[in-house]
């Protein structure tokens, strides 16, 4: 038996290591041409501060997809385990990784704050609306 709600997890989780990939591609390169000496005794986050923006932008990206995707991640998978494979679900969990995406792409290549906002603002009510569907299977 196959899960439909699993393609966008699991589209999720790769466009998550192609992130995690760019940002080590770009973050060794600046700091060795930068030549920081990593200190293990400075504080969190104070050295990395030291890239260039650009560089710093896919972190920051990776790490804002280790956030609110966790809820998605439950989300979905409730609503695969409940067997919700409706179209209407479907397209809101596609749309929900699509929104993620474009975000990644403007915050890791131009990082306009209110474009980003507006992403992560429509994908949160996408999120909304698939945990008001998994809720209303559940309870």
């Amino acid at each position: 038996m196959t899960a439909p709600m699993l393609g966008p997890v699991i589209a999720l989780v790769l466009w998550t290591f192609a992130i995690w990939g760019w940002m080590y591609a770009t973050r060794i390169p600046a700091i060795l041409k930068s030549r920081m000496v990593l200190d293990p005794n400075a504080p969190r986050g104070e050295q990395m501060n030291l890239l260039p923006p650009n560089v710093r932008w896919k972190a920051d990206n990776y790490n804002h997809l280790m956030e609110q995707p966790t809820l998605f991640y439950a989300v979905a998978l409730a609503l695969a385990v409940a067997g919700d494979a409706t179209t209407l679900s479907l397209g809101l969990a596609w749309a929900y990784v699509g929104l993620r995406v474009v975000h990644s792409l403007v915050q890791t290549l131009i990082n306009i704050i209110q474009a980003r906002f507006a992403l992560f603002f429509l994908s949160s009510l996408v999120l909304l609306a698939l945990s008001i569907r998994a809720a209303l299977q559940v309870f």
